[in-house]
């Protein structure tokens, strides 16, 4: 479990395939890394993911056919900066909201534009998550727990702060670029509770990715 209070950017360093699946090494940036160990989970850029090897510099994480199709990770170069976020541990504080690392689908970065210090941006959603996506209710892009502004059918704003910008990788983005989204978890179970028998609940949204165990 998460929070979507980014820790640090870090950076992709290699991509080597592995049987159709592929292992990431990751460069952690300033991450503490003390405490880990092979088999914790970590965030990045939103994907919950193992950790192998894990050391002061960085680590690796093994990632499937799956979550490469159905994230932003399959679109990683050497260099590109994560967000990184380390599993929420049970003393610390919860900031943002319940995040899980599971991946919903990819939406896509519509404008940005300035307003007053701070930014606000546009995103269009997949049209089988925008039912889940609500004025003033949160929502994780890329690993950051937001807090949605407007709604307007599948597309949906936000407004960054300047600290956001600078410590999470939203500040590099451009029109057209694609992010990692999750829905609010509250939102999934209230639609299951509401509507038990309906199959179109789980047939119509995309299946998530990023599950820790499958890697």
């Amino acid at each position: 479990m998460f929070t979507g209070i980014v820790s640090t950017k870090g950076s992709l360093l290699k991509i080597t395939p592995l049987g159709g699946d592929s292992r990431l090494w990751i460069d952690c940036g300033s991450l503490q890394m003390g405490n880990c160990r092979t088999g914790d989970s970590i965030a990045v850029s939103g994907v919950c993911l193992t950790m192998l090897e894990p050391k002061e510099s960085g680590f690796s994480a093994d990632v499937s056919r799956e979550t490469l199709e159905l994230t932003t990770l399959g679109l990683l170069e050497p260099g590109r900066q994560v967000n990184l976020e380390l599993a929420l541990a049970l003393e610390d504080r919860l900031g943002g909201h319940m995040v899980s690392g599971h991946v919903d689908g990819k939406g896509r970065l519509l404008s940005r534009r300035q307003d007053a210090r701070a930014e606000r941006f546009e995103f269009e959603l997949p049209a089988g998550l925008a039912r889940y996506v609500a004025k003033k209710g949160s929502i994780c892009i890329d690993g950051v727990s937001l807090t949605v502004n407007e709604v307007d059918g599948a597309r949906f704003s936000v407004c960054l702060i300047p600290h956001t910008l600078e410590v999470t990788t939203l500040g590099m983005l451009q029109a057209g670029d694609e992010l990692n989204i999750e829905v609010d978890l509250i939102a999934r179970y209230l639609e299951r509770l509401a509507d038990p028998e309906n199959e179109n609940n789980n047939n119509n949204a995309p299946a998530s990715a990023g599950v820790a165990q499958e890697q």
